[in-house]
């Protein structure tokens, strides 16, 4: 569950709460399917 900042900050998440330990994460935004990919460098992907 994502935090809900009082303060009108955008909430923050650590890609490792996200990940759980996979490499790639499916993302359903509004129809469509997106991956968030960790690389090799350590680098987030996002594509759809």
């Amino acid at each position: 569950m994502v935090p809900v900042m009082s303060d009108g900050a955008a909430p923050r998440v650590r890609s490792e709460d996200l990940l759980r330990g996979a490499q790639e994460l499916l993302i359903d935004h509004q129809g469509a399917c997106y991956r968030l990919r960790l690389t090799a460098q350590g680098r987030l992907i996002l594509t759809k």
